[in-house]
């Protein structure tokens, strides 16, 4: 078997230049979806992380790490961060806040900081699958570097 070598997205970067110990996966992208990819990659899927590009009532934009087999709660979430209301941001701002391909989204090295929220049962796992940066790119690291490298806040939204 080939290995393929990382490719240099700005995801990778900010996990190489923080030090983290990460596994990298490759599968063909044909369309977005986390259980797609846990179904290519051969992993469980509600390991798999949707990174999803949200906005509060205000217009914030903010990113929430949710299972891959589950949804977001948008009112419980809102009640969580204490907000009216969260919509999913539009593909145009959701890539223009990020930097990333809608498909390929990471919240490692995002073009913009943006407040990271992930569902509190993804930080029991023992690894995590999560975008890198580019279609078809996943790498497995341990859920604590989320919370460690991006201050990322646990919040109890998966329906």
């Amino acid at each position: 078997m080939v290995k393929e070598r990382a490719p240099a997205t700005p995801a990778v970067n900010f996990l190489r230049e923080n030090g983290v110990d990460f596994r990298t996966h490759f599968y063909k992208y044909e369309r977005s979806g986390a259980v797609l990819a846990a179904e290519k990659l051969g992993v469980d899927p509600h390991s798999v992380i949707k990174t999803l590009v949200m906005e509060d009532d205000s217009g914030n934009p903010l990113i929430v790490l949710m299972h891959g087999d589950r949804d977001v709660s948008l009112k419980q979430l809102a009640r969580e961060l204490g907000v009216r209301s969260v919509s999913t941001a539009s593909v145009k701002d959701a890539q223009r806040y990020t930097g990333y391909k809608v498909g390929g989204i990471s919240p490692f090295g995002s073009r913009r900081e943006l407040p990271v929220y992930v569902e509190e049962s993804l930080l029991k796992l023992p690894a995590v699958y999560i975008n890198a940066g580019r279609r078809g790119f996943i790498v497995e690291i341990s859920p604590g570097e989320i919370v460690r490298l991006l201050g990322a806040r646990s919040v109890n939204a998966a329906i």
